[in-house]
């Protein structure tokens, strides 16, 4: 091309590489313990392996209907229903995705114009910004104030105005952790009512939860009409790199999201939506066996890093942990990232990859915990190490004076 044109969209100007996906390739390349990407290292339960294979060897292997296989549908709606109470059509309010992540992106281009404004709590799962920057829209963000990492509620009442579209909402949050409130969900709902915003939530951890209860925002007054539920099975059945994910959303909210599903990926694994559904059918005993196992596994790290020296807030729900590694003579966050993976031989997540400016999340680091007993208890002993190997710096902080993770 010339010179005088662009080769490239100016959208694309403030993107950069996922951190996340760079740390676990850093891993690879220097023998480290994997505690940065979200994604278990044990099997998926059984009966979703075996189903998809019964689906493949049955010949389910062309394309299910855009929205999704009329078995997975009437799954959903059947899930919703028994764990919320929620009324579901599984004919027109289902949309079956590639992931939670196209759930997502594919919503905001639904419901978002150019110019429209897009409210996110940080710190925030790092795609949300670049989903607003792809529709057009301004993300405009408000933070979770420490040490609960709570939002201020007249920060957010003042960050919704005339432009507002949207809001998103994550809860069970990555990366903090929290399980929001049934009244903080409630005054959102309020707002949302107020200017007649739509609320989509990311509730990919729902069932991974070990304080609080889940309230789906959909299930609050005034808000049916006017909430877009985004979850998946990546989390709940350890099943990552399967991408079945779906959206639960009104009539009207729907029909526009199915048209720009349908452009962006055409539909979801066909045999794989099949064993999702088998996966429904396990029900409230295997959620509740899930959460416990992951209840132990973050007892385990949690207990770990504060040995370490690091300051970790026990999260409520999902399974990641925040750190301050102030302690460990770091001012700079992938400084910090880095070194763990050359040096002691363990990745987390920078900080500053959960948030608008990169400064807010300097003093951070996100472990997850998404693993087996026996790599979590290696990477405990070597981040026992951490404080002995960091720079000579590091070893005059006091230990008692490390801040509690928080969102800065």
């Amino acid at each position: 091309m010339s010179a005088s044109k662009r080769v490239l969209a100016s959208r694309t100007e403030g993107f950069t590489e996922s951190v996340i996906r760079e740390m676990t390739r850093l891993a690879a390349l220097h023998g480290a313990i994997n505690l940065a990407q979200g994604f278990p290292n044990f099997a998926a339960p059984g009966a979703l392996k075996e189903a998809a294979k019964r689906a493949i060897d049955a010949d389910v292997n062309q394309y299910a209907i855009t929205w999704g296989s009329k078995t997975l549908r009437d799954a959903l709606a059947r899930a919703y229903a028994d764990l919320y109470g929620m009324a579901v059509d599984p004919e027109t309010m289902l949309t079956v995705t590639c992931g939670a992540t196209e759930a997502m992106v594919s919503t905001l281009l639904a419901i978002v114009d150019p110019g429209d404004e897009v409210v996110v709590l940080e710190p925030f799962y790092e795609n949300y910004g670049p989903d607003a920057d792809i529709c057009g829209a301004k993300p405009v963000y408000v933070p979770l104030r420490p040490p609960e990492n709570a939002f201020d509620r007249d920060e957010l009442a003042a960050a919704l105005g005339p432009r507002t579209k949207a809001i998103i909402v994550n809860t069970p949050n990555n990366p903090t952790g929290r399980v929001f409130t049934r009244d903080e969900l409630a005054f959102i709902a309020g707002l949302c009512v107020e200017h007649d915003v739509v609320c989509v939530t990311d509730e990919i951890y729902e069932h991974i939860r070990y304080e609080g209860e889940h309230v789906p925002m959909a299930t609050l007054p005034g808000m049916a009409e006017r909430t877009v539920t985004i979850s998946g099975a990546s989390k709940t059945f350890s099943v990552t790199g399967w991408r079945v994910g779906w959206i639960v959303a009104a009539p009207a909210l729907t029909a526009g999201i199915r048209k720009v599903h349908d452009f962006v990926t055409v539909g979801a694994p066909a045999p794989l939506q099949e064993a999702v559904a088998a996966g429904l059918a396990l029900g409230r005993p295997y959620y509740a066996s899930l959460a416990e196992g992951y209840r132990a596994r973050r007892d385990l790290l949690v207990g770990a890093l504060r040995e370490a020296g690091f300051a970790p807030r026990t999260p409520e729900g999902a399974y990641y942990v925040l750190c301050d590694i102030t302690p460990f003579g770091f001012d700079d966050d992938t400084a910090f990232a880095r070194w763990l993976v050359e040096t002691v031989g363990v990745a987390g997540v920078p900080g500053s990859s959960f948030y608008s400016r990169p400064e807010l999340g300097r003093h951070l680091i996100r472990f997850t915990f998404c693993k087996t007993h026996d790599v979590l208890t290696a990477a405990a002993e070597r981040l026992r190490r951490a404080r002995e190997l960091a720079p000579a710096r590091s070893r005059l902080t006091r230990p008692g004076a490390a801040r509690t993770a928080s969102s800065g």
